[in-house]
C-alpha cells in the first residue's frame, strides 16, 4: 500500500501537470513548460521541485550528468486525494452535502442530468 499523498499547494500542482503531461523533464524542460503559462522565475520552479522532492511527489533520477524529474503519484491519485481533502474541510466529509449543492447552484443540461442519472444507476446496480 502506498503512502497518503502529502498535501500540495495549487503552484506545486502546476509542476505536476507538466511532469504528468511528460516525464521524465528536466528541471530546465519544466522550467520552459511553465514559463509558457506563468510569470514563475526558474528559481521558483527549481523550489517547488525541491519541495516536491522534499514531500517524495516526485522523484529524481541522479544517474545522469542532468537530473531528471517524475511524478511518484498519478494524476488521478493526486485528483482523489485532493478531493477527499476538500469533502473533509468544507463539507465535513460528506460528499451527499457537496454533491446535493453543486446541483442546487449549477445549471445542467439535459445531457448533463441523464450522465448523472446513469452514474447513479450504475451504483445502485453495483449495490
Amino acid at each position: 500500500m502506498r503512502n497518503e499523498i502529502p498535501s500540495i499547494s495549487e503552484s506545486e500542482w502546476e509542476v505536476l501537470k507538466v511532469l504528468w503531461h511528460k516525464a521524465p523533464q528536466t528541471a530546465n524542460d519544466i522550467i520552459s513548460s511553465l514559463q509558457v503559462q506563468t510569470t514563475w522565475k526558474p528559481k521558483t520552479v527549481r523550489t517547488l521541485l525541491d519541495r516536491l522532492t522534499k514531500k517524495e511527489v516526485i522523484g529524481v533520477n541522479k544517474e545522469q550528468r542532468v537530473y531528471t524529474f517524475y511524478p511518484l503519484y498519478s494524476q488521478n491519485e493526486c485528483q482523489r486525494a485532493k478531493t477527499a481533502s476538500f469533502v473533509k474541510r468544507f463539507y465535513d466529509g460528506t460528499l451527499k452535502s457537496m454533491l446535493v449543492q453543486f446541483m442546487e447552484d449549477e445549471e445542467l443540461s439535459d445531457e448533463d442530468i441523464k450522465e448523472l442519472q446513469s452514474i447513479l444507476d450504475s451504483k445502485q446496480d453495483r449495490q
